[in-house]
C-alpha cells in the first residue's frame, strides 16, 4: 500500500494522514517472537487450524440455528502470523477511518485555527509517519494477544474486489493459539475447535445480516465526524484522560472501586473512550457498544453451547481459559486499560447475558430476529435488560 495514495473502493484517499505501510512494518518489527516451532510443526498446525475452522461450521449452525452457516463462500479463512495479523488490521483501519480522515483533512485545509500541517507538506508526511509508528506499536502489543478475528471490512478496501470473497476474512493467529494452548496445558485439537467456534460465529453473523458491515461503517463515520467537529478540544481531553489514568493506576483508593459502589465501572474510566463528552457522541458510541456487545456475546454463547460430545475437554478449557490474566504486570495492565481492552471484555459478558436471557424467553429462533434488519438491533439499555428488547419486538 503506497504512502502517496491508496484506494478504498476505487476512490483516492487523502495522503499523508497515517502512514499505514509504516504502521504494518513497525508492528512486524516490534511484535514478540512466537513459539519455537520447526517448519513441519508450523505446517501441521496451519493445516489443523484450517480443518478445525471447517469442522466448527456445522456446530455453529446447530447451535445458532442460522441458515447462513450453510454457505460461507462469500468470505475466506486465513491462518496468519502476528505480522500478517497486524498488516491485515492496518488495511481494515484504512477502510474504517477513511471518512474520518477525509473530514479531518478537509477541516485542516479550511480552518484558520487548525494546528494540523497542510496536506502534502513535509510536516504532514512527518506527522503521518509518527502516527503510523504509534499505531504500529499498539498493533504489535495486540498482535500477541488476539487468537482470532473476523474482519468484515477488508473487501471494501480493494479497488478490484474478489467477488468470491466479498464478505470479508476470518483470521486465525496461529502462534497465539499455540502459545495459549501450551500455557493452559489443554488438548490442542479441542482448544482450536473451541476457538474456531467463536470466530466462525462472527463470520456467520455478517453472512446472516449482510447489511451489518455497511451499517457499522456508517455509525463509525458518524462518530468520527462528531469527533472531528470538536477537534479543537480533542487534544486537551486526551491529555486529561491520560492524567486521569495515571492518577487511577497510582492510587490505592481506586483499586476496589467499581460500578457496584455507585461509580463508573473501573474498566471504562481513564480510557480513550472517556474523550467523548458531547451527547451526540455518547449516543453514537452507545449504539456501537450495543452492537459490539451483541456480536461478542452471541459468539460466546455459541462457543459455550458446545458440550463434551463436540469438545471432550471443554470443561477444563473453560476453567483454565477464564483464569487467564490474573498475573498481568503493571505495564500490561496500563496499556490494556488505556486502550479499553478490559472494557471490551465487559462487552462479552453483557452481550452474552442479553442473548441467554432473550433465548430463555423466546427461544433461539425468536432471538434470531435481531439479524433481520437494522431496526432490530438492541439498544445499550436493552443489552442490560433483554425484556425491553423482547417487548419492543412484540415477541
Amino acid at each position: 500500500m503506497s504512502q502517496k495514495s491508496h484506494t478504498v473502493a476505487g476512490t483516492p484517499v487523502p495522503p499523508n494522514v497515517i502512514n499505514w505501510e509504516l504502521a504494518a512494518k513497525t508492528a512486524a518489527s516490534l511484535a514478540p517472537a512466537g513459539p519455537d516451532l520447526s517448519g513441519s510443526e508450523i505446517s501441521a498446525a496451519v493445516e489443523n487450524l484450517r480443518l478445525m475452522a471447517e469442522k466448527s461450521v456445522p456446530h455453529v449452525h446447530e447451535i445458532s440455528r442460522l441458515e447462513a452457516a450453510k454457505d460461507l463462500h462469500d468470505s475466506e479463512v486465513l491462518v496468519v502470523d502476528r505480522a500478517s495479523w497486524a498488516k491485515a488490521n492496518t488495511q481494515s483501519f484504512a477502510v474504517m477511518m477513511d471518512p474520518v480522515l477525509r473530514a479531518l483533512a478537509a477541516k485542516a485545509a479550511t480552518s484558520s485555527k487548525s494546528n494540523s500541517p497542510a496536506p502534502g507538506s513535509p510536516a504532514a508526511a512527518i506527522s503521518a509517519s509518527v502516527t503510523g509508528a504509534q499505531l504500529g506499536g499498539a498493533l504489535a502489543f495486540l498482535s500477541s494477544k488476539v487468537l482470532g478475528q473476523y474482519d468484515p471490512f477488508s473487501a471494501l478496501g480493494q479497488s478490484e474486489p474478489n467477488t468470491a470473497h466479498s464478505g470479508g476474512r476470518l483470521l486465525l493467529v496461529a502462534p497465539n493459539i499455540i502459545t495459549v494452548e501450551r500455557d493452559l496445558k489443554v488438548d490442542p485439537a479441542d482448544f482450536r475447535l473451541w476457538v474456531c467456534l467463536h470466530e466462525q460465529t462472527h463470520r456467520v453473523q455478517f453472512a446472516a445480516a449482510p447489511w451489518l458491515r455497511h451499517h457499522m461503517l456508517g455509525e463509525i463515520e458518524k462518530l468520527g465526524e462528531l469527533l472531528v467537529g470538536d477537534s479543537e478540544n480533542f487534544g486537551e481531553r486526551l491529555l486529561e484522560s491520560a492524567k486521569s489514568l495515571g492518577r487511577k493506576n497510582n492510587s490505592p483508593a481506586n483499586s476496589g472501586r467499581d460500578s457496584a459502589a455507585g461509580g463508573t465501572p473501573e474498566s471504562s474510566r481513564g480510557t480513550l473512550l472517556d474523550l467523548l463528552q458531547d451527547p451526540a457522541q455518547k449516543a453514537a458510541l452507545s449504539h456501537l457498544t450495543a452492537v459490539m456487545s451483541l456480536l461478542e456475546g452471541h459468539a460466546n454463547v455459541v462457543m459455550d453451547g458446545v458440550d463434551q460430545r463436540i469438545v471432550p475437554t471443554v470443561r477444563t478449557i473453560r476453567q483454565r481459559f477464564n483464569g487467564r490474566g490474573k498475573d498481568r504486570g503493571i505495564i500490561e495492565k496500563f496499556i490494556r486499560n488505556l486502550m479499553g481492552l478490559d472494557a471490551k471484555m465487559k462487552q462479552y459478558s453483557d452481550g452474552a447475558k442479553f442473548v441467554r436471557d432473550t433465548v430463555a424467553v423466546v427461544g433461539m429462533d425468536g432471538f434470531n430476529n435481531v439479524w433481520n434488519k437494522v431496526e432490530n438491533l438492541p439498544t445499550e439499555a436493552e443489552i442490560h435488560n433483554a425484556r425491553l428488547w423482547v417487548e419492543r419486538m412484540g415477541l
